[in-house]
């Protein structure tokens, strides 16, 4: 499919429970080793690229019944992994992600139905919160202090970014907060230049916390050590991207939703879409391509990132076929948001689209489709039919251009 596709990048994740059976490095599975390679080797003999995510979501059940990524001990647990990984695989590949937007594993993981499937609002997705950062980054250590001497490769972390924009004037400050409480406690400490959390953010997670009975901040605070541990970690900056929602203050006597998909209590805001958004499957789900191009803008002033790959983009439907226009037209205008960015001088180096072929989603299951491919689920071969999109998008990569959006002629 990939080389129907006329893909250079091909971006896929390590098990790290398939390669590690028990979650530690003195046991590794000679049959999980061999799948990723002779995969690396597939895609390396077509003139396709692999940028390999070490961490997707699919934490070892022994370290999980450990306390997972609230327990600062999973540093180390997730360093271990990192290296086997590297040690396995670095030699042919360059491009590296460490992990797969840490806010689902925190803010996700422990305040919605999501894996782990723990609601520990309070605590657990500021713990985990903290822990991923210093995963990340002393995994980006190894590799720049080990590995990238030898083979010159690039590693990040993949990043969330819903865009927030108010829903009047006087939501624009709330809306600044939303955004660096989503995605600046993910971003700030690798990216701006002081390093450490957002100082809006851990000033109002304090006085929240204050007003709410705690002797301290929620947020785990940094020493000056880990700081400098983890600013700076990165040689470009993965961008998942799929929607934006408009942010307003609660009214009186309104709760707010729960965070992270509809609203923030703590913040006292909701999250809702424009009229003239169009909602996919879920109706957090709107379309509004513009808001890629104001988040490419916000990364470049916000934090002067250099170069960004987007490592996840698409659409959410429950259609079956393939006639998917809607999924077309998505990418379509989502790609013209990137071609002017770049004429803007926003240096955009790869689009990897979310997702090949119908796949398992974490909080939906196989209700909902991304796939270029649709897959039979019922047929034991699992068989797997190309969609209009996909052949849009193959004449896109082998034109390298942005093409007119097709005719629907059905």
């Amino acid at each position: 499919m990939a080389e129907e596709l006329g893909l250079t990048l091909y971006r896929f994740s390590i098990s790290w429970p398939r390669l590690l059976p028990t979650g530690y490095p003195n046991v590794i599975s000679e049959d999980g080793k061999n799948y990723y390679s002779n995969l690396i080797d597939g895609l390396l003999e077509k003139g396709i690229q692999p940028l390999v995510t070490i961490y997707h979501f699919d934490l070892p059940q022994s370290l999980q019944d450990l306390g997972g990524w609230a327990n600062p001990l999973i540093v180390d647990w997730y360093v271990a992994y990192a290296r086997v990984v590297f040690s396995l695989y670095a030699d042919r590949v360059k491009l590296w992600l460490t992990l797969n937007e840490p806010f689902g594993i925190c803010d996700a993981g422990y305040s919605m139905h999501h894996a782990p499937y723990l609601n520990n609002t309070d605590f657990g997705r500021f713990m985990c919160n903290k822990n991923v950062m210093l995963a990340h980054a002393k995994a980006w250590r190894i590799y720049d202090e080990e590995y990238k001497p030898l083979y010159h490769g690039k590693v990040s972390l993949s990043t969330l970014f819903i865009w927030y924009e108010p829903a009047t004037p006087e939501d624009q400050e709330l809306t600044d907060l939303v955004i660096q409480h989503w995605e600046g406690r993910y971003v700030h400490p690798i990216f701006s230049k002081e390093g450490g959390w957002p100082p809006a953010i851990e000033k109002f997670l304090l006085e929240d916390g204050q007003k709410k009975g705690f002797p301290h901040s929620r947020l785990p605070a940094f020493t000056d050590e880990e700081k400098e541990l983890v600013r700076g970690t990165y040689d470009f900056y993965g961008l998942n991207h799929y929607s934006s929602r408009l942010v307003r203050k609660v009214k009186p006597g309104e709760e707010a939703p729960s965070w992270p998909y509809y609203g923030s209590p703590e913040l006292g805001v909701v999250f809702e879409n424009h009229p003239d958004w169009k909602e996919a499957a879920l109706n957090w789900f709107a379309l509004y391509p513009e808001g890629l191009l104001h988040q490419l803008r916000w990364l470049k002033q916000t934090y002067g990132v250099e170069e960004i790959l987007i490592t996840e983009n698409g659409y959410m439907d429950s259609y079956k076929g393939t006639d998917d226009w809607e999924r077309l037209g998505y990418i379509r205008d989502n790609l013209e948001q990137v071609q002017l960015a770049l004429q803007e001088g926003i240096n955009v180096t790869g689009y990897t689209h979310w997702t090949i072929m119908d796949n398992f989603e974490w909080t939906s299951g196989y209700t909902v489709n991304f796939g270029l491919y649709a897959v039979d689920f019922s047929d034991p071969n699992r068989t797997r039919t190309p969609r209009e999109s996909a052949k849009y998008y193959s004449q896109v990569t082998r034109a390298r251009a942005l093409l007119p959006k097709p005719q629907n002629n059905a």
